[in-house]
């Protein structure tokens, strides 16, 4: 979309603007309608879930082998966009295959594994979890407990405690990070995925958060679970933190899409405002006209749009097939947690009571986002690995690009 000023880098591929278009009019009919009884209920509807398998979305980053799309980030990033608009319990169904498990076991895992849960998380049938957090181990990954012990050759069993596994009652299997025998530390962290109804898994329970009610998150245990080679996703050397260095570099496809949801839920809460805004007349107008509303929109749109910008820079530098750059994907999910917060918080106090309600939406998705700000990584743990990083040197400017102003 080339205009007077040179080329927009927001500018989308006529598939990457239907892919927009499918997501939002399915946002729109099938999941916003639904999102507040989900709410209430803490179930996901599943003829919401139905229609999105229907649509293909479930497809868009799994390989075209599998049975996928064969998309990127970006695309992942448009779809997570716009359901969140509408809801965002059900844009982390979406996320947990375009950015979760599916996309570690495309990337790094066996053929085996590739064929046994590829195909049937493309049709929608597979809802891969996670296990990465545990009670005494949360941003501090390298203290978990989680670990193998040898059961013979190419065999192992399975023991720990996963805390926080995004729909993992609902799940039918689990990606689970663990500790290989003789690793300590970061040393020998790798991963496997093991299905939900092998002996020895359990679900220990289920959180009720503050919101993201529909999407909540399992406890689950494993007491000497069978682990065979073909469930290994990554092998770890227990003297060694490679395997663990590439479970976290992969973590930038979370990252991303956690800021994509952030974004659309605060696009959703921006444009109510707005609408908000034209309709409410007080003293012979709409409020849209006062000044002092106006400059709240202004700075909403101005965070929105600086967090949008960043995220298309992350995802587009993965290229096809590639991981988003971790400073500049730190960067993005920073500034989409808090424009999210500061976008849901005005659109709520423009409102006034009604903004506080819930029967508007706006008190959901703000109770929704302050998850996505802990979620993948603080907002804390991204400034702190920003900071050390521009310290030492880092920058996201291109090493042959010189300031013309300098001289």
């Amino acid at each position: 979309m080339a205009g007077a000023h040179g080329t927009d880098p927001m500018a989308e591929t006529e598939d990457q603007a239907a892919l927009r278009a499918l997501a939002r009019g399915l946002a729109t009919r099938e999941v916003a309608p639904r999102a507040a009884e989900a709410d209430e209920s803490g179930e996901l509807p599943d003829d919401a879930v139905k229609a999105l398998a229907a649509a293909d979305l479930f497809r868009v980053t799994i390989g075209e082998e599998w049975g996928g799309l064969g998309m990127g980030d970006v695309e992942a990033s448009i779809v997570l966009e716009e359901i969140t608009r509408a809801d965002v319990s059900m844009a982390i169904r979406c996320q947990l295959v375009f950015n979760g498990p599916p996309r570690g076991i495309e990337h790094l895992g066996s053929p085996a594994l590739q064929e046994r849960w590829l195909p049937a998380a493309a049709d929608g049938e597979a809802l891969l979890s996670i296990g990465i957090t545990e009670p005494d181990a949360g941003s501090a990954v390298q203290s978990m407990r989680t670990s193998l012990v040898p059961d013979g050759p190419g065999r192992w069993r399975l023991n720990g405690y996963k805390n926080y596994s995004t729909l993992g009652h609902l799940a039918t299997g689990v990606l689970v990070w663990c500790r290989w025998p003789g690793g300590e530390g970061a040393r020998g962290i790798g991963a496997v995925v093991v299905p939900m109804d092998r002996e020895g898994v359990s679900l220990a329970g289920t959180h009720r958060g503050m919101g993201i009610h529909a999407s909540t998150e399992a406890e689950i245990a494993f007491d000497g679970v069978a682990v065979g080679e073909d469930d290994v996703l990554l092998a770890a050397d227990p003297a060694g933190t490679d395997s663990f260095k590439v479970l976290l570099s992969h973590l930038n496809h979370e990252r991303c899409g956690n800021a994509a949801m952030c974004i659309g839920a605060a696009q959703g809460a921006l444009e109510h405002a707005v609408r908000y805004m034209s309709e409410r007349d007080v003293g012979g107008g709409p409020i849209s006209r006062l000044q002092g509303l106006q400059w709240k929109l202004a700075d909403m749109a101005t965070a929105l749009e600086g967090a949008r910008l960043l995220l298309a820079r992350a995802v587009r530098l993965a290229g096809p097939g590639g991981t988003p750059p971790a400073l500049e994907t730190a960067m993005a999910k920073t500034a989409a947690n808090l424009a999210a917060k500061l976008v849901c918080d005005e659109a709520i106090q423009i409102h006034g009571g009604y903004g506080y309600s819930r029967e508007y939406p706006l008190e959901r998705a703000y109770r929704d986002i302050r998850g996505l700000c802990i979620g993948a990584g603080t907002v804390e743990a991204q400034r702190n690995y920003i900071g050390s990083s521009v310290a030492k040197g880092a920058t996201t400017v291109s090493p042959g690009w010189r300031d013309p102003l300098a001289g």
